[in-house]
Formats: structure tokens, sequence, C-alpha cells
């Protein structure tokens, strides 16, 4: 089993930090630049920082933020939000990202995993699926940062990413989006089960025990939260202890510090 990655989660909105409930974000919780430099001194692997406007304006990346928040970024950084072609991904990689995530263009273009893919490396593209449940108890994928209803169920989408190249999936609960009630456990054991590529599990986290479920019984390969570590006293390191002794194989740079 590979190792767990614990991933916070950062909205970029109008350049501040946002977060709300079932993506509806209209709370403001600070700076990018401050909250990254706190999350570099808290064990996290890798942070996920998502510009959840840039779809809906029809813009690009800022790539000059970018620029200044990798600098100070010492994890593996992933960034989202705009990414239309190529040449935005090659812009961002050149501005510090690792990975890059792509949700809209999925929709609109699906051949651009197979291209960044080709282009980059299947490492590089990390395919986030929003999601929610309707009234009828069917799963559909939904793109502009939750917006506009696709037409796909995302354990097909999921499927299908994987198929054209995709490095890893975020699987995001709209319905659970901020109400830290817990992971959608169900969906995220299907796609686990049906995939071969990492699942990221986001959506929903409160409590270390979420985290926990969700490698156990969903068997998701990472987890991402954002609420949980912006709202409460809960931290990445703790989220790590908790894992670690449930038995849960994770990077282990935090444990002789805690320990002793």
């Amino acid at each position: 089993m590979l190792k767990v990655r614990i991933i916070p989660t950062l909205l970029v909105k109008e350049f501040g930090l946002v977060k709300g409930i079932s993506f509806n974000s209209w709370r403001r919780i600070g700076s990018v630049l401050p909250s990254v430099k706190v999350f570099n001194s808290r064990d996290v692997d890798e942070l996920l920082i998502l510009d959840i406007n840039a779809s809906i304006d029809n813009n690009l990346p800022d790539y000059e933020i970018v620029n200044d928040f990798s600098n100070e970024c010492f994890v593996p950084l992933t960034i989202g939000g705009g990414v239309k072609n190529l040449s935005s991904v090659l812009n961002l990689l050149h501005s510090g990202a690792d990975k890059v995530s792509i949700n809209t263009s999925t929709y609109n273009n699906p051949h651009i995993v197979d291209s960044i893919a080709n282009q980059f490396g299947s490492q590089c593209v990390v395919v986030s699926i929003d999601y929610r449940m309707d009234e009828f108890g069917n799963y559909f994928c939904f793109s502009y940062s939750g917006t506009r209803k696709e037409n796909k169920n995302p354990l097909d989408w999921a499927k299908e990413m994987e198929s054209r190249g995709a490095g890893e999936i975020v699987l995001n609960s709209i319905d659970r989006d901020g109400t830290m009630k817990g992971y959608d456990l169900e969906l995220l054991q299907k796609v686990s089960s049906a995939v071969n590529i990492p699942i990221i599990a986001s959506g929903g986290a409160g409590n270390y025990q979420h985290m926990i479920d969700a490698v156990k019984l969903a068997g998701v390969s990472a987890v991402a939260a954002s609420s949980m570590f912006f709202f409460t006293e809960q931290t990445p390191t703790g989220a790590k202890f908790a894992m670690f002794q449930a038995g849960i194989p994770i990077r282990k740079n935090f444990i002789s510090e805690k320990i002793s």
C-alpha cells in the first residue's frame, strides 16, 4: 500500500482564501502566502491550491501569483483553476507548480488529459471530479466550480480519465463540502476499486477518524481537507499521528518529534 498523504486544500477567490459549504464559498479566511508558510511547518505532504473563479470568469491562471507563493512552498504543489491548454500547464510548471489540477477543461476537451500526460507525464495530471447526488439518488459530475451539471457519472468519468492518462483523481463531494460530517465513503470505495490510480478524498472531513475511515474503508490513497484545518484545532500533524496509531502507512517525518 502506498503511504497515505495529507493534503490541505486552499481555495482562492479574488486574491484571498475563502471557504463555505457545498461550494458556496462566501467566507473569507485569510491570504494565501501566510497559509502556505503555516502549512510548511505542519508536516503536510502536499498542498492543493485552486482558483475557484478562473473557469467561471474564463481566466487563465495568474502565473505571477503562483510564482510568488511557490517560492515559499517547500512541499509538492498542485495548482488548479483556468488550466485550458498545454501552454497554461507549461507556464504553471515554470512558475513552480509540481502538478496541475483540471476539472472544467476535461469536459470541454477531454483530449487535454491525453495531451498533458503525453507531454509532461501522467504524474503531472490531477483530474478533479466535483459531483453531487440528485433527488433520485443518481450521481452527476459538475464543472465551473459546481455551477454546471454534466451528463457524466463520476465513476465512469474516473475510468475514462484514467484511460486518458490521469495520474490521480480528486473525488470531491459538493454535498459534503464544508460540512465536516465525513467523506462520501460509498462512492469513494466504488471509484477506488474501479481504477488503478490514486484517489484523493475531498469534501466533508471534520476529524481524524473521517480520514482514517476514508483510507481503511474506502481505500483512498490521500485525504484532502480545508474547513477541518482552518476552523478547528486539528492539524495535519495530528492527522498523521492518528493514522500512525491506526496502523496506516504514512510519511514519518513527524513521528520522532511527536513521540519524544
